[in-house]
């Protein structure tokens, strides 16, 4: 497996709790203050439990200044495409460019369906993620008079606006063999599900799969983003992975550092979202800590002065 030359990102991965929304906003704060690159939440209009993931970015990104923001993944079955690409456009104008777009087809229909999202079957789920990627696309290029005439969506003639702020990004959530070919013809990067779904071992087959069929589109698959999911906690000493045990780091910061470069370099990912509890230590920790550690690391395969072996047990 490649390593696809992307910059190394480091994200957090945060619950949009109703029950807390102020500390919330807190660990964003936090996140944004100490450095982080990305900021991934959790898109669940249908679940009560959550604030919604739109409005909340919104206000996270009004509150910080230099972290960037995507839903990990947004929920498209209840967010039109027109509609969301407008909200995007809007948000990464008044953010000065600090949107991203990440979009799937909905993993839980049912409870999609029942707040009045349209009834459609995990192909057809697909079917109108294909459409939507187009569709925002198109309203983001600022195109006049748009029409598109999908099974799905349907434009007659939309003049879209405003602009974003940046060339925002489409990355998709995937992990069954159409989603991921999807990946490949359309997305600018892929959001592998946690680590405890898909553990890395898994990933290598899945990233095969989206280069195949980025090529078979005529696209370079280093044009796509590998964005990971990686649950853990620090601790005193390392977990030694095992096929039951592979689905999240555990150890110390040295420890985190060789699995992320190993992640990098031998899997190609290169953004790093760490899913644990809203710790400021943890947060402190993973990008003070580890983050600097594993750019040096990966750097220094990258100009030969390393192997990927010595960068990985340094």
């Amino acid at each position: 497996m490649p390593d696809y030359g992307h910059d190394i990102e480091f994200g957090y991965f945060l619950v949009p709790d109703a029950g807390d929304p102020e500390g919330v906003v807190e660990t964003a704060v936090l996140a944004d203050r100490l450095g982080y690159d990305l900021l991934g939440v959790q898109d669940h209009p249908y679940q009560r439990r959550h604030l919604d993931t739109l409005s909340l970015l919104a206000f996270i990104l009004a509150r910080t200044e230099r972290v960037r923001v995507f839903q990990a993944v947004g929920n498209l079955p209840l967010r039109p495409p027109a509609v969301f690409a407008k909200a995007a456009a809007t948000l990464d104008q008044l953010s000065g460019g600090r949107f991203e777009a990440g979009l799937g087809a909905g993993g839980y229909l049912m409870p999609a369906q029942a707040m009045g999202a349209p009834t459609l079957t995990p192909g057809q789920s697909l079917e109108a993620l294909e459409e939507a990627v187009a569709i925002v696309r198109a309203f983001w290029s600022g195109e006049s008079g748009l029409r598109f005439g999908g099974r799905h969506y349907q434009l007659q003639g939309l003049k879209p606006g405003p602009l974003p702020a940046h060339p925002i990004s489409v990355w998709l959530g995937a992990a069954k063999p159409r989603a991921l070919a999807l990946t490949g013809r359309v997305a600018d990067g892929w959001v592998a599900p946690l680590m405890n779904y898909m553990p890395p071992a898994l990933t290598g087959p899945a990233q095969e799969r989206i280069d195949r069929a980025a090529r078979d589109a005529g696209r370079d698959p280093r044009a796509i983003r590998r964005i990971y999911l990686v649950p853990g906690e620090f601790a005193a000493s390392p977990v030694t992975p095992t096929r039951d045990t592979d689905q999240a780091i555990v150890g110390p910061p040295e420890h985190w550092a060789e699995a992320l470069t190993r992640l990098s370099l031998e899997l190609g990912f290169s953004d790093f979202i760490l899913v644990a509890p809203p710790d400021p230590d943890t947060l402190r920790t993973y990008i003070e800590d580890v983050a600097p550690e594993v750019r040096e690391r990966v750097a220094a395969v990258r100009a030969g002065v390393a192997s990927p072996v010595e960068a990985g047990s340094k």
